[in-house]
C-alpha cells in the first residue's frame, strides 16, 4: 500500500475533533509565527478550523490533510492582511533589558533576527517560516503557497540575502 493511500485512510477514520485536538498545537505556532501576534494567531487558527470543519469530509479525503490546512491558514492570513479592518498599528515591545548572560544574549540575537524576518514581504516571510520554523522541504512548501519549488527557493534566496545584508546583521556567535 503506498504511503499517500495509507495516510488517506488514517485521516478518513480520524473524527474533525481527534484532528483539531492533534494539531491545534502545530496550527498556532505556525499562525503565530505568520501574524507575530498571539491574539490574532489564535483568531486566524479559530477562523481556519471553523472552515475546516464545515469541509472535513472532503479534507480528509485528500492525499495530506496537514498541507490543506496549513494552506488554508496561509491564505486566511494573506486576506486578513488585505482588509483595512484588520490594519492595527502594533505598539513594539518595551525596552529591551541589558543582557546578564549568555542565555540572554542568544534571546536579544534571535529577537533581533525575529525583527528583521518581519520586515520581509510576506511572501519571503511566509516562506521562511515554513522552511526555518516549520522545517517543511521546497516540494511542500510549494504545495502550501500553491507555487513552483523554483519560487519557493528565489523567494527563500532574497529573503536570506536581505537579512544577510540588514546594516543590524546578527551577530555570527549565536547558536542558529
Amino acid at each position: 500500500m503506498s504511503t499517500a493511500r495509507a495516510a488517506r485512510r488514517v485521516y478518513r477514520d480520524v473524527t474533525f475533533e481527534e484532528y483539531a485536538f492533534a494539531r491545534a498545537g502545530a496550527l498556532l505556532r505556525f499562525a503565530r509565527l505568520l501574524t507575530d501576534d498571539e491574539h490574532r494567531a489564535e483568531d486566524l487558527v479559530q477562523d481556519v478550523l471553523a472552515k475546516a470543519y464545515a469541509r472535513w469530509g472532503r479534507i480528509a479525503r485528500t492525499d495530506r490533510p496537514d498541507v490543506y490546512v496549513r494552506r488554508m491558514l496561509v491564505n486566511t492570513h494573506h486576506s486578513w492582511w488585505r482588509r483595512r479592518s484588520s490594519r492595527e498599528v502594533t505598539v513594539e515591545a518595551v525596552g529591551e533589558r541589558p543582557a546578564t548572560g549568555d542565555e540572554a544574549a542568544e534571546v536579544a540575537e534571535r529577537d533581533a533576527l525575529w525583527r528583521l524576518v518581519r520586515q520581509l514581504p510576506k511572501r519571503q516571510r511566509t516562506v521562511i517560516v515554513l522552511r526555518y520554523y516549520e522545517d517543511l522541504d521546497d516540494a511542500r512548501i510549494a504545495e502550501i503557497l500553491d507555487c513552483s519549488t523554483g519560487t519557493v527557493r528565489t523567494h527563500a534566496k532574497r529573503a536570506l540575502d536581505t537579512l544577510r545584508a540588514a546594516p543590524s546583521a546578527i551577530s555570527t556567535g549565536g547558536s542558529r
